[in-house]
């Protein structure tokens, strides 16, 4: 009686979103995106956001969302995350305190690997950074972004959520007034998920774009629709509280997690 033994290969791929080329220690399947590609010379090595279907011209505005819609329309891989070419989970115990003396320690911190998020996702469906907290303590995240943006643009967005996904609306008003917020649009998940999440999200941000004129906005305010995406997750994830299992991580930023930065901030 023959054997026949199944050998299933899972695909996955940490897309390191960036605009312009940076040295920083990569783990395997880190794999970095050159956004707003359109723009630019291509860099060897790295991914372009403006290959076959895509909104690279679209990056002022979108962010790194112009390199989700490209992961979303092209990945083919089973496991996906998004990280940022400055900013990536590590994932240490001891969060925050724990990433001070690691990096005192080495010299710098490396991103945590694929295999320790891969172990994450046996328990859990997604994998987000720890909610903001510190930032919206004295005002929520209305108020936030009213004292940062033009409010009349996350009214705008209530009304085309609830155009089109009026059974999402208590989970956007539960997310404006609440005092938290998952930020930087970073992920580690399935790509099923992500699709899904994909589609959702692009559908809103497309109409509200017909609907708000920023032509006279700044590079700052310009880049709205990446500010929007941010809210929008929340509501997403929250929508689908029930559904999803949540890992929150931590993630540092390379700019700020080094023994010179942190040096100056101690003993200055």
């Amino acid at each position: 009686m023959k054997i026949q033994m199944i050998i299933v290969v899972i695909f996955l791929t940490m897309y390191v979103i960036t605009h312009k080329k940076f040295d920083y220690y990569l783990p395997e399947h880190y794999v970095p995106l050159l956004v707003g590609a359109v723009n630019k010379d291509k860099i060897d090595g790295y991914l372009s956001d403006d290959e076959r279907d895509n909104i690279s011209a679209k990056n002022k505005n979108y962010c790194e969302l112009t390199g989700l819609y490209w992961i979303w329309k092209h990945s083919s891989e089973s496991i996906v995350g998004l990280s940022h070419y400055r900013r990536y989970f590590s994932g240490n115990p001891m969060g925050f305190f724990g990433e001070v003396i690691e990096t005192m320690v080495f010299g710098k911190l490396k991103p945590l690997s694929v295999s320790k998020l891969n172990k994450c996702l046996e328990n859990y469906d997604w994998i987000l950074p720890t909610p903001e907290k510190n930032y919206f303590k004295k005002r929520s995240v209305r108020q936030q972004f009213q004292a940062s943006h033009d409010i009349r643009d996350l009214e705008t967005t209530r009304e085309i959520l609830g155009e089109l996904y009026p059974e999402y609306l208590p989970e956007f008003d539960e997310v404006m007034d609440g005092h938290q917020l998952v930020i930087c649009n970073m992920f580690y998940t399935h790509k099923e998920y992500m699709d899904e999440y994909s589609e959702w999200l692009f559908s809103i941000l497309f109409e509200i774009e017909k609907n708000i004129d920023i032509s006279d906005y700044d590079d700052y305010q310009s880049r709205l629709y990446g500010f929007l995406s941010e809210r929008l997750f929340n509501v997403w994830i929250k929508h689908h509280k029930e559904r999803f299992r949540i890992k929150y991580l931590s993630i540092f930023n390379t700019a700020k997690m080094n023994r010179s930065f942190i040096k100056n901030k101690i003993f200055k």
